[in-house]
This record gives C-alpha cells, sequence and structure tokens, in this order.
C-alpha cells in the first residue's frame, strides 16, 4: 500500500520562496491598496521631501526668533526701483503669479491626458516648463540683485542679521532646484506626449504623476512666500 504525503497542500495565500515570493507579495499589496507604483513612490518622495523643507522652515525660524540683531525688512530688501520709485515686493508678487498660474495650467494638461487630447495636453504641460523657467530665471535676477546691489552673502549680510544670507539662500536654492529638475522633467513628459508614447496603451498616468510633482513645487513657494517675505 502506498503511503500517502502527510504534507498539507500549499494555501494560494502561503508566500512563495525567494524572488518569485518577492514579486508575489508586492502584486499582492498593489492589489490591496489599488494604486499604481508610479503614484506611490511619486507619493513617497513628496512625502520625504516634505521633511526636509519642513526641517528647512522651522529651522528658519528657530534661527529668526533667537538672533539678537534686528532681522532685514523684506519691504525694503526685496523692493525693486521703478520710475524712480522703490516699489515692495513687485518682483515676489510676479514670481508668485507665474508659478500659481503655472498650477492651472498643470491642471489642464491633466485633464486634456484623460480626455486623449495629446496636442493640448503637451502644449499645456510645455507652457507650465516656459512658466516655471520664468520664474528660475526671476529668481536668478533676484539673487543678482541681493549679491551685487544690496552686498548679501550666505555668510554675512550688510543689511541685519548674517543668517539671514545663509538661511534665504539654501532654502530658495533648494527650491529653485527642484523647479529646474521639474522644469526638466515635464518638458521631456510632453514631448513623449506629443510623440505618441502613451498613446498605444492609453495610459497617461504619468501626466497626472508629473502634476503632482508640480503642485508640490508650488504649495512649498506659498510657505516660502508667507515665511520670507510676509513675516
Amino acid at each position: 500500500m502506498a503511503q500517502r504525503n502527510s504534507s498539507p497542500p500549499e494555501s494560494p495565500l502561503t508566500p512563495a520562496a525567494g524572488w518569485q515570493g518577492v514579486v508575489v507579495d508586492w502584486s499582492g499589496d498593489r492589489e490591496a491598496f489599488k494604486v499604481p507604483w508610479g503614484k506611490a513612490m511619486m507619493w513617497v518622495f513628496l512625502l520625504s521631501d516634505t521633511f526636509i523643507f519642513g526641517c528647512f522652515l522651522t529651522g528658519y525660524m528657530t534661527v529668526r526668533m533667537s538672533t539678537t540683531v534686528p532681522w532685514p525688512n523684506p519691504s525694503e530688501v526685496f523692493a525693486l526701483t521703478i520710475g524712480g520709485t522703490a516699489v515692495p515686493l513687485i518682483l515676489i508678487a510676479i514670481m508668485t503669479f507665474i508659478l500659481i498660474s503655472s498650477s492651472g495650467t498643470m491642471a489642464m494638461a491633466v485633464n486634456f491626458a484623460y480626455r486623449r487630447d495629446r496636442a493640448k495636453c503637451a502644449a499645456l504641460m510645455l507652457a507650465t516648463a516656459l512658466l516655471g523657467a520664468c520664474f528660475v530665471g526671476l529668481q536668478a535676477f533676484e539673487w543678482t540683485h541681493l549679491i551685487v546691489e544690496e552686498g548679501v552673502r550666505p555668510w554675512s549680510n550688510p543689511l541685519g542679521a548674517p543668517q539671514f544670507g545663509s538661511t534665504f539662500f539654501m532654502i530658495t536654492g533648494f527650491h529653485g532646484l527642484h523647479v529646474s529638475a521639474g522644469v526638466i522633467y515635464l518638458a521631456i513628459v510632453a514631448l513623449k506626449v506629443l510623440g505618441g508614447r502613451y498613446e498605444k496603451s492609453g495610459n497617461y498616468q504619468i501626466v497626472e504623476i508629473a502634476g503632482l510633482y508640480w503642485h508640490f513645487v508650488d504649495l512649498v513657494w506659498v510657505f516660502i512666500f508667507a515665511f520670507f517675505y510676509l513675516w
């Protein structure tokens, strides 16, 4: 009489061994959360970036509140002379308007992407990238004004507290780096959309993922604007 195998049959929920098991486990998570990997990883990246910017802004608040040297007045430091009259924060207002407008064009690009209108989607993404490039250019002009005309340096500041230069250049520079990377990212995705890269699969989620990144960059600027230019 043949001996029966006493081991229980393998359950479909039993994890497989090796790399196949890793794939099965992660695939199960994907089905459980119903979130595409690209979008999930972008959210993870944005969450980590939120912690970084949060630490920077918290450090800025701590330095500003603890310094005994008077902090420079933003209305005077960031003023531009137009027609012989100093206009406070005019450049910053233009930069903010440009970046907020770019959020609108990015949102419309996502809308047209899901309508499968790749021409309008690509055009709006390129418009968003152009607005971002304008923002970076104005930020470079702002830095030049502070460094050349006002004499502000990361290690010194003739206008008041020396910590002003280091915190301003670090935080706005880090944000400007994000905007510059976003401009390149949007331009590449827009050209792929225009070339029909995603037409066969019909999957335009990459546009939405790029939109998440761009809206995050715009949101961070709102906090920088409030902390540096209005406080």
